[in-house]
Parts: structure tokens; sequence; C-alpha cells
């Protein structure tokens, strides 16, 4: 049996009809690396760059996405927060 992906209320006007939503497809987990700032290489434990040669502080790590073998795409925070849905449970 399909999992419920969302569960809430279509609404028009003053009819209100129960609604539930399915996943279409398989959902697939998303990862990011944590990448020293300066340079964008992956970083190993603890926290040590390797093309840099040195141990790098907590300030210099982002968040990037390989989309091919050592090609990151940066994402800061209020990127991800932007693209996080939101808990709506009425479609008006």
């Amino acid at each position: 049996m399909a999992t419920t992906v969302w569960k809430g209320h279509l609404t028009f006007g003053l009819i209100s009809m129960p609604v539930r939503m399915f996943a279409a497809a398989r959902g697939e987990r998303i990862s990011f690396n944590q990448l020293h700032k300066e340079c964008h290489s992956r970083l190993k434990q603890p926290l040590f760059c390797p093309v840099c040669n040195r141990n790098v502080e907590r300030s210099e790590i982002v968040k990037g996405y390989e989309y091919e073998k050592d090609q990151y795409v940066l994402f800061n925070e209020e990127e991800l927060d932007k693209i996080e849905p939101s808990s709506a449970r009425v479609m008006e």
C-alpha cells in the first residue's frame, strides 16, 4: 500500500474536502558534503583540508552538493531555508 505524503483539506469557499496525496515516484535522499570555504575541497575528519594541508575552523566550512567528480554547487543557510516546504495543511 502506498504511503500518504500529505494529508489536508481542499477548500473552495464554504466547501472543504479531505485530500490525501501519495508519492508518484520513489524519494531519494540528498546529502551535502563539508567543504573548505577557500578552495572548495572536501574535508576529512578532524576537519582537515587535503588541498591546503591544514586544519580548518568550523567558520571556514560551507555546504556543497557534488554534481560531478570534484565539482560542487555551494549553498548557504538562507538558500536551504527557502527551499524547505511549508507545512500548510489547507490548500485554498
